[in-house]
């Protein structure tokens, strides 16, 4: 692909240096010059700040990082104490020997314990010595752990110097960090930058600003996405369309592109020189398209141990789950593609977090509304022939306990059990009734995205499989993460170096750079003119070809998810006036229509919206937005017509845009008082008495 744009560099009014220093420099408090005037990396001073308060402080960041280091000890000892330590043939009662008492003479008695099983020291220290395999597993991981351990105690020194900026700098106590919002953390920071010119490159201290050093590689990633830049999409005989993406390859990506050697970035902040030359692109392209395949080959070289560990940690993790909850493979969980793809520019975990757990529960009844008649059959009758056995297996049990020492038999118990539950969840209930169209606008009215081609088509097979790679079984997740260490190489060596020239330009293409702040994804400006969707804005508002606007409506929701979140931010221009002309045109439109809350509560989105744990929060003007679009002069391009509400739908957003132009705490849930009633279920008895 030729480049079609070129790297860009950004003037801001606030800002007077660049930040490509080595050293940065942060005054606070008198008392706190001798730790806090030196940072190196305000990226990393930002995010750890952040982490620090996500993770609910020094105590518990220090044990997560403690017992993590525990638990990988823990699973390489055990495992190895299981392969070499003890002696299954007398374990399983075929050979009574017991190895634990002098001479290898068993006590007199009929039962074998644990102790009997357990090898003497010496005998597992030669098994362990005779077998070459174990002892280089062992010293790989031991070499990791090492490593892990350094790690850790250098984080744990950062973590105490960010409790201590806290408590001193913004004064947070520890014990009561959890009453405080990142938000209110967030105008902490700020407000110290003002009092105490906390970073000497740069005058104020935005919102914005804070969260492109937090989000820097995470924006492009989503870029990266939106656009269908990385080879994520396959087609497979049998399968159809998939998509992959596994934390493994994520980190090999990020090891290529951010921060690993020879990655595009030379620091945390900033591209590499040629990679702002359109002349040096074929170049760049070609090492990059080496590194992949190198990097590809020493992850199959390190495929084995990978694959070793995956097991073992799945096993550990998911054996007791699935014995104790078998239906716990049949859950399901958003994606590492789908977060990427529903996550906005700008947009931390924990506010990510939030908004896919309001869409969850909508979007499994979705899920859920599909069934198979054949597996439907096939399920009710493997129930009821595994179900009979395990009864009559259960009565004898009941009648006389010693069925309990048959061979095998509480094996058998527990199978025909796990085969039972799995058979019950492919039985739908037969009393419920879904509405498909409805459900997948439940959905859309927290996770903001959907493709274009699903208006209309909710009922359709081929929409629920698109929607199943954002929202996967727990199985497929456990399967995906097994199989990475097998197929991440592949993807890195065949499929990643055909993407090399277009990952290049992309870079190139779409990095600005703002002076103070560093290189960063040209998306992550929210600048609507430059990256806007037609569709979603008025004619001249934007001035971007088909290659420079994000897809979906990505810039404009972000936008509008970002000022909603930051209420005191204050945008650019353009993207001030698109809100302006966006708020302008919503109020007009819903001057002679019902109340919002009238229309949100007869709609399919009224339960979600209006419920207790999404009413209040700021994804309700997105949720209001998208589930009632106003008219393609605003550019929000209505997404189910069928459904449409007989009244005005801009009237169902103006109500929640105004929370744009004022706080959103304290804003009351209900309707005003002295708006006609509404009839829902969330409403009171007495505001019930009316319909319209």
């Amino acid at each position: 692909m030729e480049a079609q744009g070129e790297y860009q560099r950004l003037e801001d009014f606030e800002e007077d240096s660049p930040p490509g220093e080595e050293e940065l420099l942060v005054h606070v408090t008198e008392g706190l010059q001798d730790s806090w005037h030196h940072i190196k990396n305000l990226d990393n001073f930002f995010t750890k700040i952040y982490h620090f308060h996500q993770k609910n402080g020094f105590t518990c960041m220090m044990l997560s990082d403690i017992f993590e280091l525990v638990q990988f000890l823990f699973v390489v000892t055990f495992t190895t104490f299981l392969l070499c330590c003890v002696d299954y043939d007398v374990l399983f009662a075929n050979r009574p020997l017991n190895h634990s008492h002098p001479g290898g003479v068993a006590p007199d008695r009929s039962k074998v314990t644990l102790p009997d099983a357990v090898l003497p020291a010496p005998q597992c220290a030669q098994r362990i010595q005779a077998s070459g395999w174990i002892i280089f597993l062992l010293v790989m991981a031991a070499v990791f752990w090492l490593y892990r351990l350094v790690k850790v105690l250098c984080s744990l020194l950062s973590y105490w110097e960010i409790r201590t900026f806290y408590i001193k700098a913004l004064n947070i106590p520890s014990e009561g960090l959890c009453n405080y919002s990142w938000q209110e953390v967030q105008e902490r920071l700020i407000l110290l930058q003002r009092q105490q010119q906390m970073c000497v490159h740069k005058k104020e201290l935005t919102e914005l600003d804070i969260y492109h050093r937090i989000l820097r590689f995470k924006n492009y990633t989503v870029a990266m996405i939106n656009k269908s830049l990385l080879p994520v999409h396959f087609r497979l005989p049998l399968l159809g369309s998939v998509v992959f993406l596994t934390q493994g390859l994520k980190y090999n990506l990020e090891l290529l592109l951010f921060w690993g050697p020879g990655s595009l970035f030379q620091n945390k902040w900033s591209l590499r020189p040629q990679c702002k030359r359109a002349g040096a692109r074929r170049e760049l392209a070609r090492r990059l398209a080496r590194a992949m395949v190198l990097l590809g080959l020493a992850n199959l070289l390190l495929c084995p141990c990978v694959l070793v560990w995956q097991l073992l940690y799945a096993f550990f993790s998911y054996a007791e789950v699935i014995k104790r909850e078998p239906g716990s493979l049949g859950a399901r969980r958003w994606s590492l593609y789908g977060r990427h793809y529903l996550r906005h520019f700008n947009e931390l975990n924990h506010e990510l977090q939030a908004r896919l757990s309001r869409g969850y529960k909508p979007a499994t009844k979705y899920m859920n509304s599909f069934t198979s008649p054949l597996l439907t059959v096939l399920a009710k009758n493997i129930g009821f022939f595994a179900g009979s056995i395990l009864a009559v297996l259960i009565v004898l049990t009941v009648y006389d306990e010693d069925v309990l020492t048959v061979q095998h038999i509480l094996t058998a118990i527990t199978l025909l059990g796990l085969v039972v539950t799995l058979a019950r969840s492919f039985i739908p209930d037969e009393h419920t009734v879904w509405c498909p169209e409805q459900l997948l606008q439940r959905v859309l009215a927290h996770v903001h995205y959907m493709p274009d081609h699903w208006q209309g088509n909710a009922s359709r097979s081929e929409t629920r499989s698109e929607m199943a790679q954002l929202f996967q079984y727990k199985a497929v997740f456990i399967l995906e993460e097994l199989l990475s260490p097998i197929l991440t190489p592949l993807i890195l060596i065949f499929a990643l170096p055909t993407r090399a020239l277009d990952i290049v330009d992309f870079f190139r293409n779409f990095t600005v750079e703002v002076v103070g702040v560093g290189d960063i994804c040209s998306f992550a400006q929210l600048d609507v003119r430059n990256h806007g969707n037609p569709q979603w804005l008025s004619a001249g508002q934007t001035e971007a070809s088909v290659y420079q606007q994000a897809e979906n409506g990505k810039t404009e929701l972000s936008l509008m998810h970002f000022a909603i979140t930051n209420p005191r931010w204050q945008p650019p221009p353009q993207s001030e006036l698109f809100l302006s002309q966006l708020k302008e045109k919503v109020q007009q439109d819903a001057a002679t229509a019902p109340p919002a809350q009238c229309i949100l509560a007869e709609g399919p989105l009224g339960a979600s919206l209006l419920s207790d744990d999404s009413a209040a929060a700021p994804e309700g003007l997105l949720a209001s937005v998208l589930a009632r679009p106003i008219l393609s002069a605003s550019g929000l391009v209505a997404r189910d017509r069928h459904f449409a509400q007989p009244c005005s739908t801009a009237s169902a957003a103006a109500s929640v845009l105004a929370s744009l132009a004022s706080p959103l705490p304290g804003r009351a849930r209900g309707p005003p008082a002295d708006s006609p009633g509404c009839h829902s279920d969330r409403l009171l008895p007495e505001e019930r008495s009316c319909r319209w």
